[in-house]
């Protein structure tokens, strides 16, 4: 898929590992812009948002300038702070290096910016701006240094601001450069997002994240190679579905087959139905476990069950002999996965239906353990020649594919895409979906979506979506499936009845169907 539908790819949305925003930056200067302009353009862009919380500047601010164009950037936010009224300090820790900061930093200090001749004291409740070191960090910051700034964190003394990147983290794996980095409780990136800020192992060091757009032409951003992009809640009112006319019947608004759930683990066939359910799609046939089977008309009487699985003597569900007996031609999709346990030679003697199945297949939980303990692997799928879609969280990708190693999670996702032919989720704090061209990455989740359960009912409800477009016309792509994560966790972000399973399923059913009627009215 080369084109990109959702979401814009604008400064809000892109994000560049280091070197490519010094591309960027580069690309500008040589058309033109000077170096200083750019300083200024930032310098202010930055004072402007915090004097819009003012809260923030009410014991004062303390700016930490580093030897480079990060350190000049936080001596034109001193300047604008100072003259707006605000009581502002500066402190310079390293030798400057920079002419054009060392000529900020003289300036302030003209003016009457008082500048500090040792560290300032982390118990006092002022700001702290940490402008060290930005995008182009690439070494470990002083010890010391790192220390003084997080006894303020910890000890909650007034809140830190990174300017760009927290310095001592990497902007682009998202792992400090020693054992830790700057804990900031807010980040503001300059111009767009650095990779590193979004990586789960981020966490603990960003904050919040904020965006200064200083003015990318939208050819430049939309010119940059294998994009990443970021969304947010801000993104819902985006999204839209390839839906079928309302005068056709179920079989024609999308058909999927649900593989799910063993005597040890029943549950999961149930979280994946109720996915299924919310997605609105036609008709939802299911192989489950017998204790499953028996019963599910009480929970789910819309369900029909196409067959039952059979267990083994360890309790996990056989597949086989249930798949012999079915047509898979029906279906739009397949989901397998959630609970049924692992017995690998029951994969080995099944895995050919699902090579040839022309559909859309979602592959989940033991059913890719199933395939990482097989003979066959992760050739599966490199045998299989039709849209894949595969799920897993960390532990499952590193079964899958022990021998990838890259500098982050999202470059990890979008190798492992590029090298199997994939759609690939993988979840964490914030997921990744890519493929060998894009990566979507969800921001701001909601931490109760990675529960136990919850991936089952995502994956459930991307068998449903994926079937319910298909069926419209829609060649369902790797924006597709980010845009089904994508709603699963909003649910979750927005449930207010609950964080359980059923409650973020009925809010996601209420969340599609408002998409639907907002598009069909």
């Amino acid at each position: 898929m080369n084109k990109i539908n959702w979401p814009k790819i604008d400064s809000d949305h892109l994000i560049v590992y280091s070197n490519q925003m010094l591309e960027l930056e580069n690309d500008a200067f040589k058309s033109g812009m000077p170096e200083a302009s750019l300083m200024e353009k930032v310098g202010i862009a930055i004072s402007n948002w915090l004097v819009d919380r003012k809260d923030l500047l009410k014991n004062g601010a303390t700016i930490i300038a580093g030897p480079g164009h990060n350190g000049g950037d936080g001596a034109v936010i001193a300047r604008e702070l100072f003259l707006k009224g605000f009581s502002v300090r500066v402190w310079s820790p390293f030798a400057i290096k920079k002419k054009l900061t060392k000529t900020h930093l003289d300036y302030i200090t003209s003016l009457g910016v008082k500048k500090l001749v040792k560290a300032p004291d982390p118990n006092n409740n002022d700001l702290w701006i940490d402008a060290i070191f930005g995008n182009n960090q690439s070494r470990p910051l002083d010890q010391s240094l790192i220390e003084l700034f997080n006894r303020k964190f910890d000890n909650q003394n007034g809140q830190i601001i990174s300017i760009d990147i927290p310095s001592g983290l990497c902007p682009n794996s998202g792992r400090p450069f020693s054992d830790t980095a700057i804990k900031a409780n807010h980040t503001i990136a300059v111009g767009l997002k650095k990779i590193g800020l979004i990586q789960d192992d981020a966490i603990p060091y960003v904050g919040e994240i904020h965006n200064i757009d200083i003015g990318f032409p939208s050819k430049k951003l939309a010119d940059v190679n294998k994009k990443i992009l970021v969304v947010c809640e801000n993104d819902i009112d985006q999204i839209k579905f390839c839906l079928p006319p309302k005068n056709v019947g179920k079989y024609k608004r999308g058909r999927t087959l649900l593989i799910a759930g063993s005597e040890n683990y029943p549950g999961a066939s149930s979280l994946a139905i109720k996915g299924a359910l919310a997605s609105g799609v036609g008709y939802i046939k299911t192989l489950l476990p017998e204790k499953i089977a028996t019963s599910i008309w009480q929970i789910a009487p819309e369900i029909v069950v196409e067959g039952v699985l059979k267990s083994s003597s360890s309790g996990n569900s056989l597949i086989y002999e249930s798949l012999v007996k079915i047509d898979l031609t029906q279906y739009e999709s397949i989901m397998i996965g959630p609970g049924i346990g692992i017995e690998v030679s029951d994969w080995e003697s099944s895995y050919d239906f699902f090579i040839n199945f022309a559909g859309t297949l979602i592959i989940d939980a033991d059913a890719l353990n199933r395939i990482a303990a097989s003979e066959l692997g992760t050739r599966f799928f490199l045998k299989r020649k039709f849209k894949t879609f595969i799920t897993p969280h960390m532990g499952e990708f590193s079964r899958l594919f022990p021998n990838l190693k890259e500098i982050n999670n999202t470059q990890l996702a979008i190798k492992a895409a590029e090298m199997f032919n994939l759609s690939l989720l993988l979840k964490g704090a914030n997921s990744i979906i890519a493929d060998k061209k894009i990566a979507w990455q969800i921001y701001k989740t909601e931490s109760d979506s990675a529960r136990a359960g919850l991936g089952d009912l995502l994956s459930g409800f991307v068998a449903g979506m994926t079937a319910l477009e298909m069926a419209s016309g829609k060649n369902v792509s790797t924006e597709s499936l980010a845009k089904y994560v994508f709603l699963h966790s909003y649910a979750a972000l927005k449930s207010v009845d609950g964080s359980d399973a059923s409650s973020i399923s009925r809010k996601l059913s209420k969340i599609v169907r408002e998409i639907k009627v907002g598009q069909l009215s």
